[in-house]
């Protein structure tokens, strides 16, 4: 394959799905501007991950998808035209947004041969699969920059030394947080939920984590959305040091949160991978059951450790067939922060 050259182009990367997935498909440009410094980039995303986006500073600019939405068809293609685009990477495919690129005029337009609509809508059509890969997913991204110059797929360590650029902004945060977090005693936060997007660890090991961490004098704040808290919030002890925070923070204010905090303790959902990121501590608990497993979508950091349910540990009393995450004991969490 012809390497393409990217400096001096406008490169946009559609990836308009969650949290994690953006924060695993936010170092492929930081890789672009590495070999290409002079690439303007412009990230086509949710107006919910946003604030994500922009912890990034090798983004040129953002795009919400929402917004377009509203517009005439016309009016989105006309929009697209003037941001005088010269590359598309469909990292998240989406039929609609294949479509108006190529009615856009856009030269070159990259996607997986794996999604039947591309085959119209896309002259780059890569071939490789995710669901079956060993790769981990923030690597597979990498293979839609083979036309650009990559020849093999970067380390997760690579990878991890790349996003040490993604900051948080400096905002206020509520009164009683701003508090808690002066203290010198080490935070540590629990994000119970994932918005169904992960196998969860039970409330209850939640519950005994916390308690044992405020026992020793550590502050610990419980993190998640409204609907979290109306589910966890019995759960959540009774003690000066321990906040919950659930349905009171924008999104900015929890990546501010988990930038200084000292721990994050949590299955695989988007808060997780903010705190592998931002370079804290950060406890993932997982299933070893495949495409789910932590090879796939654990958070990538230099500070990032694993829990699994190992039913194949010898001496182990679990049926191999038991292999979910609720089968974590909270003991391996404890031990972990200490």
């Amino acid at each position: 394959m012809t390497m393409m050259e990217l400096n001096n182009k406008t490169v946009l990367i559609s990836r308009t799905d969650s949290i994690g997935d953006v924060v695993l498909t936010l170092p492929m440009c930081v890789w672009i501007k590495k070999k290409y410094p002079t690439a303007k980039i412009i990230f086509l995303g949710n107006t919910y991950t946003k604030p994500v986006i922009e912890c990034l500073p090798e983004i040129d600019e953002i795009i919400q998808w929402a917004e377009m939405v509203k517009m005439p068809e016309n009016s989105k293609v006309e929009f697209l035209k003037s941001k005088k685009i010269d590359v598309c990477i469909h990292v998240f495919p989406r039929k609609e947004i294949a479509a108006l690129i190529k009615k856009a005029k856009i030269e070159t337009r990259v996607g997986t041969s794996h999604r039947a609509f591309h085959l119209l809508t896309c002259n780059i059509k890569l071939s490789f699969s995710r669901k079956s890969s060993d790769f981990h997913e923030s690597q597979l991204n990498f293979e839609l920059l083979k036309p650009f110059g990559i020849d093999v797929l970067p380390t997760i360590e690579e990878i991890s030394s790349w996003m040490k650029h993604f900051k948080a902004k400096d905002l206020s945060l509520p009164v009683n947080l701003e508090t808690e977090m002066a203290k010198s005693t080490r935070k540590v936060i629990l994000h119970t939920k994932s918005q169904g997007s992960a196998m969860e660890w039970p409330i209850e090991k939640y519950a005994i984590v916390a308690n044992d961490l405020l026992e020793r004098g550590f502050s610990v704040i419980f993190t998640g959305t409204e609907k979290d808290g109306i589910y966890i919030r019995s759960f959540i002890p009774q003690h000066e040091n321990c906040i919950d925070t659930t349905g009171k923070l924008t999104l900015d204010q929890l990546i501010n949160l988990i930038s200084k905090s000292h721990i994050l303790v949590a299955c695989s959902t988007g808060p997780l991978h903010l705190a592998g990121v931002l370079g804290l501590q950060t406890i993932g608990l997982y299933s070893p059951k495949r495409p789910i497993h932590p090879g796939r979508w654990k958070a990538v950091g230099e500070n990032v450790q694993i829990i699994v349910n190992d039913e194949n540990k010898e001496g182990s009393k679990i049926k191999p067939s038991m292999n979910s995450i609720g089968q974590i004991e909270s003991s391996r969490v404890i031990q972990l922060i200490k």
